[in-house]
């Protein structure tokens, strides 16, 4: 038995953290670092490392759980007491990205499928809030009416974007029926709905059992149904994985013990498996010959990627009562792409719906969104005074609940330091 992977884990771990570290100066997200050190040290630059079936089920693992605390994040009752306006501004957010990234897939590549068109499009539909909501807390955004807006379309639009992948992924069989497909995604949204009802009884009943001390089951439990799910949507209902592992976040969200099992995979998350899933991707990259028809793609992507969010989303705003400026302020605010463009993209590979060539230029679009977004926000905010027209919302209090209990933990352990040296 060779123990190599020991030190592939190792080079992984060192390398991400350091270029996350790297990145993070420069106002990026740490994901763009995971994906410069597989670059690096795989085969499309030095070759230190290769994939192999090791790292891709850890990669598959890692991608389950990052979408499972993904679906821990997202409170259905704080979505609904968004209004309307959330969710039109993410509606029209992603049809026009999804049209516009189809229309762009089929002026390049005429003779694949539909879906290979449509799925180019559903890669676009994807927003990353992160690099928003710190640029919008720096300049004083955040909790207002176009700030809270940004927060609430941001998470529904990855929802529909999902939704979009459900569908995709289900009809990217050789022969399939779109009337069973149909059944299937309706039989799994049931069987979601099923698995939230039995989880909620579960978890209550056996939380009025166990000593308040005795917590430390419940995230064992809820790992196993995140991974039942995943199981079943994939082998049972056609649909991809992580659309269940998400799924089952949401679950769990709903749960009395949901907030409490979120904080605990955390840790397993950053520390360990997200680093390897987007080091993993940058291992896969292959840098084909710079044609001027790809880059000529690249440059078109990253256009469509930009304007289509602002028209889409500025669009759907204008709807809901925004002024004009407000609705840019909210389009360029959805931007941004990062770790949901990158997992869809990473399933089209793995579906034979993504051309290799192509995955290189969909990493250069979501780090042009993850670079060019700060910017053009506080272009967007210019000469607006800080802090005007604040008002409260529970999806930025939610937010920004997790940055808060780190502090405090931080406080609570340097105590707890000085009292024992006492």
């Amino acid at each position: 038995m060779s123990y190599d992977y020991l030190l592939t884990l190792c080079l992984i771990l060192v390398s991400t953290k350091l270029l996350s570290l790297l990145t993070g100066k420069f106002q990026l997200p740490q994901v763009v670092g995971a994906l410069l050190a597989g670059l690096l040290l795989g085969p499309a630059c030095f070759g230190v490392l290769q994939p192999s079936d090791f790292l891709s089920m850890l990669a598959e693992l890692g991608v389950i759980v990052i979408m499972f605390s993904a679906g821990m994040g997202t409170s259905i009752k704080d979505l609904k007491e968004s209004g309307k306006a959330g969710f039109v501004v993410a509606l029209v957010g992603v049809v026009v990205p999804l049209g516009l990234g189809a229309l762009l897939m089929y002026c390049f590549e005429p003779s694949t499928s539909v879906l290979t068109h449509v799925f180019m499009g559903a890669v676009l539909t994807a927003t990353s809030v992160s690099i928003t909501v710190e640029t919008l807390k720096e300049i004083g955004k955040l909790n207002t009416k176009v700030g809270n807006t940004i927060l609430a379309a941001a998470l529904i639009d990855d929802i529909l974007g999902l939704l979009c992948l459900t569908v995709i992924t289900s009809l990217s069989g050789a022969k399939v029926s779109i009337v069973v497909v149909l059944i299937k995604v309706l039989l799994f949204f049931i069987f979601v709905a099923a698995m939230g009802v039995a989880a909620a009884k579960v978890f209550d009943w056996y939380a009025r059992r166990v000593n308040e001390r005795d917590l430390h089951r419940f995230p064992v439990l809820a790992f196993a149904l995140c991974l039942f799910m995943a199981w079943a949507a994939e082998s049972v209902f056609g649909v991809a994985d992580i659309i269940g592992a998400f799924a089952a976040g949401v679950v769990i969200a709903s749960t009395s013990k949901g907030s409490y099992i979120a904080s605990k995979f955390n840790p397993l998350s950053y520390l360990f498996l997200t680093p390897i899933f987007f080091a993993n991707i940058g291992l896969k990259v292959t840098l084909p010959a710079l044609t001027p028809r790809l880059i000529l793609f690249t440059l078109l992507l990253v256009l469509v990627s930009v304007v289509s969010k602002l028209i889409g989303c500025g669009l759907g705003a204008r709807a809901c009562g925004f002024t004009n400026r407000q609705s840019v302020q909210i389009g360029m605010g959805m931007v941004c792409r990062g770790e949901v463009a990158l997992i869809v993209a990473n399933k089209g590979m793995a579906l034979n719906m993504l051309q290799p060539e192509y995955f290189g230029s969909l990493i250069i679009m979501v780090i042009f969104c993850a670079m060019v977004t700060p910017v053009l926000l506080k272009i967007v905010f210019k000469g607006e005074k800080k802090y005007e027209g604040l008002q409260g919302s529970r999806l930025v209090d939610n937010y920004e609940l997790g940055d808060q209990v780190e502090i405090v933990t931080e406080q609570l352990l340097r105590k707890n330091e000085q009292s024992m040296k006492k």
